[in-house]
């Protein structure tokens, strides 16, 4: 699979199989976000994998949309460094993370990226250091979602409303 076949086919997950993801596919996955640009090559981030139950029910009771952490085999939880790279933590995370979405669906994984949690709460769970900020979280297994599996179309704009040539509303 491409990029862009990873691209079209991704889609969030809620549900997932208890089947667990092989560790060379969660590997290649984190080498993905490993090998993402970051501004000023600082590489900000850090990457918790969650795998127990107990962790993942308090991370799924943390959010209003992350009820169902629990079920996915993995979570991952990226932080920036807001002392190394205060102004593009967030960004460089994002990036990072998204990279490892798409490495996760030409995996043949469902992913689902989760900005509901309690901060506070994850971070003592975790033990996650001060100068760290939780920018996302990715549920990560094998999806067991019905409708994904239909290959069930989402709605998207089309290109001529998201995008202008030089200045904006200009489209040819």
């Amino acid at each position: 699979m491409n990029v862009f076949e990873a691209i079209q086919k991704r889609r969030s997950i809620r549900e997932y199989s208890p089947e667990p993801v092989p560790k060379e596919k969660l590997e290649r996955i984190l080498e993905a976000g490993r090998l993402a640009p970051s501004a000023s090559n600082i590489q900000p981030w850090h990457f918790i994998i969650v795998t127990e139950k107990a962790k993942k029910e308090a991370l799924a009771k943390g959010g209003r949309y992350a009820k169902f952490l629990n079920q996915s085999p993995i979570v991952i939880v990226g932080c920036g460094d807001t002392k190394a790279s205060p102004n593009w933590h967030k960004v460089d995370v994002a990036i990072a993370m998204q990279n490892m979405v798409l490495t996760a669906t030409a995996e043949g994984l469902g992913t689902c990226w989760i900005g509901s949690f309690n901060e506070k709460q994850a971070k003592e769970l975790l033990k996650i250091p001060e100068n760290l900020a939780i920018v996302a979280m990715l549920s990560l297994g094998y999806s067991q979602d019905k409708a994904e599996q239909a290959n069930n179309q989402w709605r998207r704009k089309p290109l001529e409303e998201i995008a202008s040539y030089e200045e904006y509303g200009k489209h040819s």
